[in-house]
């Protein structure tokens, strides 16, 4: 099974800080998309366990066997704050 990024709001290039988009110019989540989305042109370049906020925590769902390189289904990218 591949891990895809979802066409959700936060990959999108018209969001900016405070989940704005500057297209519809209103508040969005994660659970929004539209017609006008346009994916970052790169969110992280490498992601694996180490890129991962679960990794060595106390959510990773398989902290048996998570490793640098390795990827799961549970995945998830961490989010950049300002």
């Amino acid at each position: 099974m591949a891990i895809r990024l979802g066409n959700s709001c936060l990959n999108c290039s018209h969001l900016i800080e405070g989940e704005y988009c500057t297209t519809h110019q209103t508040t969005v989540s994660n659970r929004h998309t539209c017609d006008s989305f346009e994916m970052r042109a790169s969110l992280k370049d490498d992601p694996n366990c180490t890129t991962c906020s679960r990794y060595q925590g106390p959510t990773c769902a398989n902290p048996q066997k998570a490793a640098p390189g390795m990827l799961c289904s549970h995945w998830a990218p961490i989010r950049a704050t300002a």
